[in-house]
Order: C-alpha cells, then sequence, then structure tokens
C-alpha cells in the first residue's frame, strides 16, 4: 500500500475522513488486515454449501479443535471469517441474534439474503462515525434457502458480492485462479469438498493436516461440520496430498 505523505496523514488517521482523491484509508487497511487472514474458502454445489478453511493454530501446544473459523448462524446459513478474530466473532454474534429475532417476530428462518443485508448494513455503519473503526474481517456468508443454496462475500466497507465459489485471506489469488479453473455448475457435495481441499491444501506451505483445516456443509437438512477422519479420508484421495498424522504441526 503506498506511504502516506505529510499532506494526507490527517485522512488516514481519521476512519470517516474521506481523502482528496476520495479514499477512506482505515477502510483500505481493515482490507490489508483481511489479506493476512487465514484462508478460508466457500463453493456452490447442486444442493448445498461447502466452506473450508485453514484454523492456522500458531504452535504445537495448541489445540487445534479449539480453533473455529467457521460458524453456525441458524440450521440453514453459516458464516466463515477471515481477518481479525475478535471482529468475526462478535458480527457473528449480532447475526445470531438477527436470525432468531427473525424467527419470534415473522415465524419463519431467517432468509440468507437477509442476513447478509444485516452484516452489511452494520459493518457500513462503523465508516460513518467518528471514535470507530472498521470492522477487520471479511465473511463468507452461504445458506440454503427453498432448497437454492447461496454464497455472498462482505467486505469492510459493508459491500455484499454473490458468488458461486470464492476465496478470502492468505494465498486468495491463487485459490481463486483454481476455482475458476476447476469449478462447475452442478457439483455434487463430494465433488465441491475435494476441490476445496485441493485448493486450500495447494495455498499452504506444507502438506495439509486433516487436524489443520475446518469443513463444513449448508444443506437444506442443516449445518454440519465434518469429522477430522473424515476431512482426513477426503485428503488422502487426493494426489499428492496425503494427510500427515498429527507429529510434526507447524501453524501460523
Amino acid at each position: 500500500m503506498q506511504i502516506m505523505g505529510p499532506e494526507t496523514m490527517g485522512y488516514d488517521r481519521v476512519a470517516t475522513v474521506f481523502s482528496p482523491d476520495g479514499r477512506l484509508f482505515q477502510v483500505q487497511y481493515a482490507m490489508e488486515a483481511v489479506k493476512r487472514g487465514a484462508t478460508v474458502i466457500g463453493i456452490v454445489a447442486k444442493n448445498t454449501v461447502v466452506m473450508a478453511a485453514d484454523k492456522r493454530a500458531v504452535g504445537q501446544l495448541m489445540v487445534p479443535a479449539s480453533i473455529e473459523k467457521i460458524y453456525k448462524v441458524d440450521e440453514h446459513v453459516a458464516i466463515a471469517t477471515s481477518g481479525l478474530v475478535a471482529d468475526g466473532r462478535k458480527i457473528v454474534d449480532e447475526a445470531r441474534v438477527e436470525s432468531q429475532r427473525n424467527k419470534i417476530v415473522y415465524g419463519e428462518p431467517i432468509d440468507v439474503t437477509t442476513v447478509v443485508r444485516y452484516v452489511c448494513d452494520m459493518s457500513q455503519l462503523f465508516t460513518q462515525y467518528g471514535g470507530l473503526r472498521p470492522f477487520g474481517v471479511s465473511l463468507l456468508i452461504g445458506g440454503v434457502n427453498g432448497g437454492k443454496p447461496r454464497l455472498f462475500e462482505t467486505d469492510p466497507s459493508g459491500t455484499p458480492t454473490e458468488w458461486k465459489a470464492a476465496s478470502l485471506g492468505e494465498g486468495r489469488a491463487e485459490i481463486m485462479e483454481i476455482l475458476e479453473k476447476e469449478y462447475r455448475d452442478g457439483m455434487s457435495t463430494e465433488e465441491a469438498m475435494a476441490l476445496v481441499l485441493r485448493a486450500l491444501s495447494k495455498s499452504m506451505k506444507k502438506k495439509p493436516e486433516a487436524e489443520r483445516i475446518e469443513v463444513c456443509v449448508v444443506s437444506k437438512e442443516g449445518f454440519e461440520r465434518l469429522a477430522e477422519s473424515k476431512v482426513k479420508s477426503t485428503l488422502d484421495k487426493l494426489p499428492g496430498t496425503s494427510a500427515p498424522s498429527k507429529s510434526g504441526k507447524e501453524g501460523k
């Protein structure tokens, strides 16, 4: 990112003031935090949304099972976060409350697009007022409504976009190149799962470890977090990505 000179430092320090060339520097800095975040991937399959994330265990003594990057918002909606973990957890908590509020008021499960709009409205508010800073996190929001799976991406500015396959965090450019080449409409859940793990493994600096990867599937039947044994089984079937044992862990 371009280093700011003295003439622009005032705009650099205030999140809610535009610079003369029309930029909000604090929002841009938040997006830089996302680029350094954990890698997450989402794919829309025929009847499901498949999400995977690198847990990024930071040491051999850390328990990988204690790290969560993909969160259940409702039975049919999940959120994967990349960026500042605490910021992501706060947004997920608010989305969960809104989901239950919608169920009480309207007597039906919340629509995926309603969750996206609520999250983006909240993120955008934090770019307007003095004394606040933007959330340093981007989200992949996946869900199924009426049997149709959908996947959205949100950024710190509060902008939503819908995708068939998307990635956030470290190694995004490389992963998106793989997804653009190998994704096709109507993939089965198993095919989508193999693709996200193959793409995720290529972004890692070492062979992937099943306990380091989190995989979730959202369908009309509900939210499912895959067991480590199922993740390892899928990894073992991928050429050149046989999952190593739990010894010799490395995190970042």
